[in-house]
């Protein structure tokens, strides 16, 4: 092995070799364990949350592998419409040129040929990250098959009459002039403004005075509307108010939605343009007039004036044509929520239009029973408050979108506007000469397509040939359906979750999935989402790779239209990476994710974890070298009747020493400890089982207990120790291997063969199980014991300043009988161990010398401090650093006891300052009582 643990060759070497083995493909025997990767959109790149869900996914892949089940890891990418559809755009922009230059077919080619080029970016990255799905299965959501798929689910829920064409208010982007989903919005609180005007009775007697943040949508007003229970309105309800700017009387009425302390408590109806107005309009009923075209622009059924204007324009000409009417009343500052599309940036409509819908309520009925009867269970439970909350909320799915890019909705229109929904042009054709007596009329193709969450509702059983039963045959429909896990992030659990439940259900009569691992969202190490706006994204190949300042800042600022804002995040990037990013390697970042993986909302992702974890792996590395130095001419004895090597696991050793012994019942304990939390989805609780055992037990402990049997005379104390270091660490390289991949394989490839282990690689191995190893809890209680003795004088020679390479007096004083005997039994651990050049016990009799002193239960460790140290410049020494402790905490008791740094202060400066003042208190007590004992000398 190298002396020093250099990532990037170790991965790029094992990760072709493991694919070109064909490594990652279902076994086709075991207990059938399958997952099916939530589909990344085929035109992005890895972000964090992509590459720790990624991590978790794979990890329990890798688990379940080892375990003998046959796993199936399946991978693919969603064909993304509107974000592919925007990419391509922006390209033929670059070369001057818009969509309304091609046809159909010619841009969507075009798309296909950007995917050829540039669409498998995320395939690459996942790779680096380690993932060992099967990718030769890997599926695309426009695939021939799953195309087929979606026609299918398509007509068969038309011909249930669960699918129907209707004209419904919908969220519209004004740019892309198309529907888009709830998801695709984001609604963020923004300064605005709130009008009231005054609306005329229509018989003359008065007037009300009506608030609103969107005055251009009054050319739509359909009614005004009070509380049923206002005692100010209730003699005007059933009346009428003329509508000022257009020549239109409209009722008032009252509904339970007004709130009556919002304004005057009279709003406007204006159900073709406002979602909760629409509800209103239903139940009133009232008409819907829409005053808006599909890019946002006054149409002719607003008064002649206004048509043709941009909303914003129509809203200056509205508010002055109302103050010139003497019907603006008021303008006043408002905070509101503006609803914009996360694409395009633009403020989303409310828009009435023609679309095709899905109707949920008896699926979604049956969506959520499966849930309640625990066929599908959701882990953290939490969640299901949540989608029971969704799913009893619902309203019909509106699936069709005004693009190019997509599955063509299979529908067709003759001349009359009949539509005929099927499978193909030939069988709609059929179906039109049916109703037109035998004639074939000329059929227009519907132009809108499906929205992509309405073929990635159907990717659990798509993916396994669905509903070809030759294609299903072939990719295992009936071995992996139901898959065993779905991990996917709290944001999608409607839009995707809850569909896919539906649809599997309904078509197959099986649930997707039998458990739904639900992660939190990946934000910075102050708890703020990432985003580009913020100048806080973090790349994972970057963490892998390294990347230097100028690049990052490069990186980060491009395509930033704003130079102030690409100046604000370039300083940002200086401030908190002066010397860009180093590289961390992939174990690293993928331990660190395992590690941060709680059942909690949010993950703060914080660099200095990631570096504490490449040193973790670095630690792993140097103790294997260790051990292998160690163990050079050391070879475990070929087993008879098997060829000279062992399939799988190695012989568990005989374990001669004390510490042999205690290590391997650890060992024991850990593992035992390890399955219970990936039962539990722990993988935070697995990943400190791991790192404990790792850097506590084994390397800081175990590598120094053996040393003594190691340069001892006892020959069969010497082999049995190299045997169980072999074993450990053969064993731990096992157990790890699921979270951190690469350094584990090519350590286990220099490990393995001492042990007469048979196998190419250690990911088809067995996953060690805590049995094959026998629990010893006296060899823990022995062993504890003498970490505490050595603990206590290494504590002292570090207070004392004692140089670790100074032999020193050692007394024992008190104890019981226990300590007596094991004070004799690891006397030569203790004495290379602590470096200790006599050790005795003072007798009943004999006055205790001045000393420093351990407490070990009834023990009294003493080190005779006469002649070991200068006491003078000692004391001098602790004086100097017990005022430059005390002066730190009187700074932290500065900013703590100031209110205006603990009220403005982000959360996590204040929580930082609080932690420092709680380690210097913890060390002034520490030096205090150093301090003291000096003084007794």
């Amino acid at each position: 092995m190298d002396k020093s643990f250099e990532p990037a060759p170790i991965e790029s070497k094992w990760y072709a070799r493991w694919e070109q083995h064909g490594y990652f493909k279902p076994s086709g025997t075991g207990q059938p364990y399958c997952i099916m990767l939530p589909p990344p959109n085929v035109t992005g790149t890895l972000h964090m949350g992509h590459a720790f869900q990624h991590t978790i996914m794979d990890t329990l892949i890798r688990y379940h592998r080892m375990r003998g089940y046959d796993t199936l890891w399946q991978l693919g990418t969603d064909h993304a419409g509107i974000a592919t559809e925007m990419v391509v755009t922006r390209q033929l922009a670059a070369e001057g040129k818009s969509r309304n230059d091609f046809t159909r077919e010619q841009f969507v080619e075009r798309i296909w040929q950007w995917k050829a080029q540039s669409g498998d970016t995320i395939g690459r990255q996942m790779r680096r990250l380690g993932v060992s799905g099967d990718w030769s299965r890997e599926r695309f959501t426009m695939d021939e098959g799953l195309s087929r798929a979606v026609v299918e689910t398509f007509v068969r829920l038309y011909e249930e009459g669960l699918i129907y064409r209707g004209q419904r208010l919908v969220n519209w982007d004004p740019v892309l002039k198309t529907a888009i989903s709830d998801l695709e919005v984001v609604n963020e609180e923004e300064d605005g403004k709130l009008w009231s005007i005054a609306y005329p009775l229509a018989d003359g007697s008065g007037q009300l005075v009506v608030a609103t943040t969107r005055p251009e949508t009054m050319l739509g007003d359909v009614a005004v509307m009070v509380h049923p229970q206002d005692e100010r309105y209730a003699h005007l309800v059933g009346k009428r108010v003329r509508l000022p700017l257009a020549d239109r009387e409209i009722p008032i009425i009252a509904d339970d939605y007004v709130d009556r302390d919002f304004g005057t408590g009279v709003v406007k109806v204006t159900p073709a343009h406002d979602f909760n107005d629409y509800a209103v309009g239903q139940r009133h009923p009232l008409p819907l007039l829409n005053i808006f075209t599909d890019d946002a622009r006054i149409n002719d059924a607003a008064p002649a004036k206004y048509r043709g204007l941009d909303r914003y324009e129509a809203r200056k000409a509205i508010l002055a044509d109302l103050a010139a009417a003497g019907l603006l009343v008021e303008e006043k500052k408002h905070k509101l929520m503006v609803p914009r599309g996360d694409r395009t940036g633009q403020v989303i409509e409310p828009y009435l239009t023609w679309q095709w819908f899905v109707k949920m309520d008896g699926l979604a009925e049956r969506g959520l029973e499966l849930v309640e009867n625990g066929s599908v269970r959701f882990v953290p439970e939490n969640w299901v408050s949540t989608y029971r909350h969704w799913l009893a909320n619902i309203q019909d799915w509106c699936i069709s979108r005004q693009l190019w890019w997509g599955h063509r909705i299979p529908a067709w229109y003759d001349e009359a506007g009949n539509v005929y929904v099927a499978r193909s042009e030939e069988e709609a054709l059929a179906q039109a000469a049916a109703r037109h007596g035998g004639q074939r009329p000329t059929l227009r193709r519907e132009e809108d397509v499906l929205e992509t969450w309405f073929s990635s509702a159907l990717w659990s059983h798509s993916t396994l040939g669905w509903p070809e039963p030759a294609a299903m045959a072939k990719y295992g429909f009936e071995r992996y359906l139901p898959s065993s896990v779905l991990v996917t992030g709290f944001d999608i659990i409607f839009f995707w979750v809850a569909r896919m439940i539906m649809m599997t259900d309904h078509f197959t009569g099986r649930v997707p999935f039998r458990d739904v691992y639900i992660t939190g969202l990946v934000r910075d190490k102050d708890g703020q989402k990432m985003s580009k706006s913020k100048g806080n994204i973090l790349d994972p190949i970057d963490l892998i790779d390294g990347i230097d300042l100028e690049s990052l800042v490069a990186k980060r600022t491009s395509g930033l239209m704003q130079p102030q804002m690409a100046k604000k995040i370039e300083a940002a990037t200086r401030r908190e990476f002066p010397d860009g990013i180093p590289a961390f390697g992939a174990d690293a970042l993928r331990f660190t994710f395992a590690s941060l993986a709680t059942h909690g909302r949010d993950i703060k992702f914080d660099l200095d974890r990631c570096g504490g974890y490449r040193n973790f792996c670095n630690k792993l590395w140097n103790a294997a070298r260790f051990v292998l130095m160690n163990c050079a001419d050391f070879a475990l004895p070929p087993p008879a009747g098997e060829g000279g090597r062992r399939a799988q696991g190695g012989v568990v050793p005989a374990a001669v020493t004390e510490a042999e012994r205690w290590i391997l019942a650890r060992l024991a304990r850990t593992l035992t400890e390890v399955h219970a939390q990936f039962v539990a989805y722990r993988f935070d609780l697995v990943a400190q089982a791991l790192y404990e055992f790792t850097w506590n037990e084994f390397c800081d402990w175990f590598l120094e207990l053996a040393k003594p049997a190691l340069n001892g005379t006892d020959r069969a104390a010497a082999d049995s120790t190299r045997h169980t270091l072999l074993y450990a660490l053969e064993t731990l390289l096992r157990a790890l291997h699921p979270l951190i991949p690469f350094v584990t394989e090519e350590i286990w490839q220099e490990v393995a063969p001492k042990l007469g282990i048979a196998g190419d690689t250690v990911m088809l191995q067995p996953y060690p199980e805590a049995g094959a190893i026998a629990a010893d809890a006296s060899a823990e209680a022995e062993i504890q014991w003498l970490k505490a003795v050595l603990t206590g004088i290494r504590r002292i020679r570090g207070e004392m300043n004692i140089t670790p390479g100074r032999a020193i007096p050692l007394l024992f004083a008190g104890g019981s009988a226990d300590d007596h005997l094991r004070a004799a039994k690891f006397a030569p651990q203790i004495g290379f161990l602590g470096r200790i050049e006599t050790q005795r016990w003072l007798d009943d009799r004999e006055a205790e010398p001045a000393s420093a002193v351990a407490i070990v239960g009834e023990l009294r460790v003493l080190i005779p401090l006469a002649g070991l140290i200068d006491v003078g410049a000692e004391r001098a020494r602790l004086d100097k650093e017990i005022r430059r402790v005390e002066a730190e905490i009187a700074k932290c008791n500065g900013k703590l006891g100031n209110a205006n740094f603990v009220q403005n202060a982000p959360a996590a400066v204040v929580e930082q300052e609080q932690r420092r003042l709680a380690d210097f208190t913890a060390a002034l007590a520490g030096l205090r009582e150093q301090a003291a004992r000096l003084a007794a000398l």
